[in-house]
């Protein structure tokens, strides 16, 4: 399984975010915290808005480890950016370590990205592809079960992609989940999928928690939300609201030591995060 995190507000620097915080996501590429398997190493993504250029973000990504690319470390200390959405990678079984394997996946103002896995995706693929316009069949240039859910997800979208609204996008990511489980289900695997997904367009976000076997705990997934993430004596923090939220990160993991300032999203549920920062969590049935 992989670690991630999604970041909505006022600008901050992506260190503050991938370098710097407690538990950073570099540090969660090297020692996670919440997954048996510690390690993150086989390449990472962080894409961002630059609304003021166009809407179409920009991504970079490598197969290197985080925690060992200087260049990361470069970029993150000049780049800003009001939304942000960065990937550490632990490849599935049978899944190549490749630049085109890289989250976070992108078309047009989209970025997609997934902490999970489709067992047995080969028995998957093919059928998942077969129902998929040219446009988004063209689209997938990896091996990886996300991008192809991704690909899944936007078919699903082809009427509505510059004609849509936040609960467009939750609509549609509910489908995409139930779709995907259908086609896990057929499989006859006896092992769990894991659907962990993101999806923005730099305004809205929406993300879920899900796993097919409610009976085995899903990925963990938090919420920290409030006025500002900033440094305070040398340790991050996420400082209380003042009225209305004007940051919000949803991450795999806490990215500050005081886990009081991060609320876990239960199992099988969905977060929306507005334009305007409003925050829900609800069911995905």
């Amino acid at each position: 399984m992989c670690r991630f995190l999604i970041y909505r507000g006022r600008e901050v620097f992506l260190s503050d975010l991938l370098t710097e915080s407690d538990q950073s996501l570099i540090k969660q590429s090297f020692k996670a915290r919440e997954r048996a398997e510690p390690l993150n190493g086989d390449g990472f993504g962080v894409g961002w808005y630059s609304h003021d250029i166009d809407p179409i973000p920009c991504v970079f990504t490598s197969t290197r480890p985080a925690w060992s690319n200087r260049n990361l470390r470069r970029l993150a200390e000049k780049v800003r950016s009001t939304c942000v959405f960065a990937h550490v990678r632990a490849a599935s079984p049978d899944s190549a370590v490749s630049q085109a394997n890289c989250h976070p996946f992108q078309y047009q103002q989209f970025l997609w990205m997934q902490n999970g896995w489709i067992p047995e995706f080969k028995k998957v693929r093919r059928r998942l592809r077969d129902r998929l316009d040219d446009q988004f069949y063209n689209m997938i240039q990896g091996t990886t079960d996300t991008e192809h859910a991704f690909g899944l997800f936007l078919h699903r979208m082809k009427k509505r992609l510059q004609d849509y609204n936040l609960e467009t996008l939750r609509a549609t990511l509910v489908k995409t989940i139930r779709d995907l489980s259908k086609l896990h289900t057929a499989t006859e695997s006896t092992e769990p999928a894991f659907f962990n997904f993101a999806v923005t367009d730099g305004h809205n976000i929406v993300a879920s928690r899900y796993v097919t076997d409610t009976e085995i705990d899903a990925q963990s997934l938090y919420i920290a939300e409030g006025r500002r993430f900033i440094s305070v004596d040398g340790a991050y923090d996420m400082t209380p609201a003042e009225g209305r939220v004007e940051a919000a990160i949803i991450a795999s993991e806490p990215l500050t030591a005081d886990r009081e300032d991060w609320k876990a999203v239960p199992a099988n549920h969905i977060v929306t995060v507005s334009p305007e920062l409003h925050i829900d969590v609800s069911p995905l049935d």
